[in-house]
């Protein structure tokens, strides 16, 4: 019996793996999303669907943990310094957009004929966004650190923290029975509200005091598994004691990470969460799609229908108004519209206590759970729909300088990560120098750091003529856009021959098509750190200084000639003439003479 038992856990184990793999990757390729394809293969193999399994419960249940290592990530990510910077998005516009959508989606509820608790409770779950559903999604659009993406995980986390104060209002909406029984029942209340204040000061004291500690010592053991081990202890002991202390588990986590997100250990710990954090949370969408009761869905279509429609509609158009009245742009209070009209998985935990409390009975809470479910599936439909077919707006120049009849000795045209070092020089000896590139966020990260970087297209020549090149002594070209690099070259030798123009190349091709450009000077972007790490590698086989500069100034003379040969004959000619040439002067060098070695030519 132990036997079949294990072969039956297995085989669901199987089941929700197969499913995960097949449905995923099928719905990425179609573009309908990882979120899309869980809930699919949830459903396709879920109780109302194959029946190949029957409890989508005690699923869901292990797999909220995959939730609860979502926001243990995003607390890493989430220094107290920065957490503090968005406590008004937090407490404000996240307030404002539970305030107003609650209200509406209760006179939704009434809309429908329901009472005004059962209203306030529907509304109130279909408040609670889905943190899953929406953090794939930023998370797969590579959105989560950018400002748009920040607001909308303050509000996130505004909208798990409500979740606590949501079931004591529905505690407090139960029918009571009179005498005693109300006394007890307010005296439970705050035993309560005393146990949740108390597991969050433990929380606190533990990981301020005790976590950087533990970890230095297993760090010492240099045992990876206990680390890995230590981690997930970690996540799941800080949602263990916001559990017992009645608050959201995902919450503690969080919580967990934030406190934990200045030690050295930070980077660590994120590495040995990702793998069981993805799993987790894929079979939670599993675990939703499963809990799609199809019977009820047909039973009662029309009013299940109805009410995501009108949900969804009036929870978008409450957040898109919340969002302007804020000063966020079109673009991005429609994102967010779409992004978080749908319900939550918390919104099962308040329904689950509003029926042990009678404030809402089983059909309502079938319809509801349906609802909600069918909300979440339809958001990455709805995201896709939305990019596909939104307007694209411009990149906000908020904040951001145009160049405008600037004079300097030196112009530097790109300011990524060549250019920050090559412009340290002139800035060093006190040079005017002006700044000039295209990637708005570059040059607002750069202005942090005391940079005045101006916003301008180097491939103009009326930008680069406002920028001051018709005066530059020097223009440095360093764009990792090897195209445009070459007609900023071409166009600045031209218009602009009194300066001298130094240029940035991609590779030994872009180096040929520079110098029929003909610059002053140019540089292949890896060439001299590869050619320092070589230097470093003789050494470290026990070469002499001497014998280690003697070689690489050998490379540097062939790599030389090798560049006129290709440029004078073509690239493949010039190489056969080089390698012959090497052969000849190989037989006549002496034994200790710097040998080139027999290897293609470097990029």
């Amino acid at each position: 019996m132990a036997v079949e038992g294990s072969a039956g856990d297995l085989l669901k184990v199987v089941t929700l793996l197969g499913a995960a793999v097949v449905a995923v990757p099928l719905f990425k390729r179609l573009g309908l999303g990882s979120v899309l394809g869980y809930l699919a293969g949830g459903l396709a193999i879920g109780p109302f669907g194959m029946g190949l399994i029957n409890d989508p419960a005690t699923i869901l249940h292990i797999a909220e943990l995959g939730v609860v290592m979502y926001l243990f990530v995003i607390g890493l990510e989430m220094q107290p310094s920065h957490l503090w910077s968005l406590r008004r998005a937090i407490f404000g516009l996240g307030s404002l957009q539970v305030v107003v959508c609650g209200f509406l989606l209760t006179g939704v509820g009434l809309a429908f004929g329901f009472p005004l608790g059962v209203s306030f409770v529907s509304a109130m779950g279909f408040v609670l966004t889905s943190t899953a559903v929406v953090m794939q999604v930023l998370g797969e659009r590579g959105d989560m650190a950018q400002p748009r993406g920040q607001k909308i995980v303050a509000i996130l986390l505004f909208e798990d923290l409500l979740i606590v104060p949501l079931l004591a209002v529905v505690a407090f909406m139960a029918a009571h029975e009179p005498g005693a029984q109300v006394v007890a029942e307010q005296a439970s209340r705050w035993a309560t509200i005393g146990l949740a204040l108390g597991s969050l000061v433990a929380l606190v004291a533990v990981g301020t005091w005790l976590l950087n500690p533990l970890f230095r010592v297993l760090a010492r053991s240099r045992a990876r598994e206990v680390m890995t081990a230590a981690a997930l202890l970690v996540v799941l002991g800080a949602a263990l004691l916001m559990q017992l202390g009645g608050l959201s588990m995902a919450m503690g986590a969080f919580l967990a990470g934030v406190l934990l997100s200045e030690s050295t250990f930070r980077h660590q710990l994120e590495a040995d969460i990702e793998p069981f954090r993805g799993l987790l949370l894929g079979l939670f969408f599993l675990s939703v799609g499963m809990s799609l009761d199809l019977a009820v869905v047909a039973r009662n279509w029309p009013l299940i229908v109805g009410g995501v429609l009108a949900m969804m509609v009036v929870k978008a158009l409450c957040i898109y108004a919340v969002a302007r009245f804020a000063k966020s742009s079109h673009a991005d209070a429609l994102d967010r519209a779409v992004l978080m009209a749908q319900g939550g998985e918390f919104a099962f935990v308040l329904f689950s206590a509003a029926l042990g409390a009678r404030v809402i009975d089983a059909t309502v809470n079938a319809n509801m759970t349906a609802i909600v479910v069918l909300s979440m599936a339809l958001t990455p439909l709805m995201v896709l729909v939305h990019k596909r077919f939104a307007r694209k707006e411009g990149v906000s120049m908020d904040g951001i300088e145009a160049v405008d009849g600037r004079a300097a000795s030196v112009l530097v045209i790109g300011f990524g990560r060549f250019g920050q070092i090559a412009s340290q020089g002139v800035i060093a000896r006190g040079a005017s120098i002006t700044i000039i590139d295209n990637d708005v966020q570059m040059i607002r990260d750069a202005e942090a750091y005391g940079f005045k970087v101006y916003y301008g297209d180097g491939c103009r020549s009326d930008v680069l003529h406002a920028a001051g090149a018709h005066t530059a002594q020097t223009i440095l070209v360093c764009l990792d856009n090897k195209e445009a690099a070459t007609r900023i070259a071409a166009l600045a030798k031209t218009e602009f021959p009194q300066a001298q123009l130094l240029v940035r190349a991609f590779d030994r091709e872009h180096v040929l098509d520079l110098r029929k450009a003909g610059v002053d000077y140019l540089v292949r972007e890896t060439f001299e750190s590869a050619m320092a790490m070589g230097h470093q590698a003789l050494l470290t086989m026990g070469a002499e200084e001497e014998e280690a500069i003697a070689v690489m100034d050998h490379l540097r003379q062939r790599d030389t000639e090798r560049m006129d040969l290709e440029a004078a004959g073509g690239m493949f000619a010039g190489r056969a003439l080089v390698l012959g040439n090497q052969v000849k002067k190989a037989a006549a060098q002496q034994e200790k003479t710097p040998q080139e070695p027999d290897a293609p030519p470097a990029s």
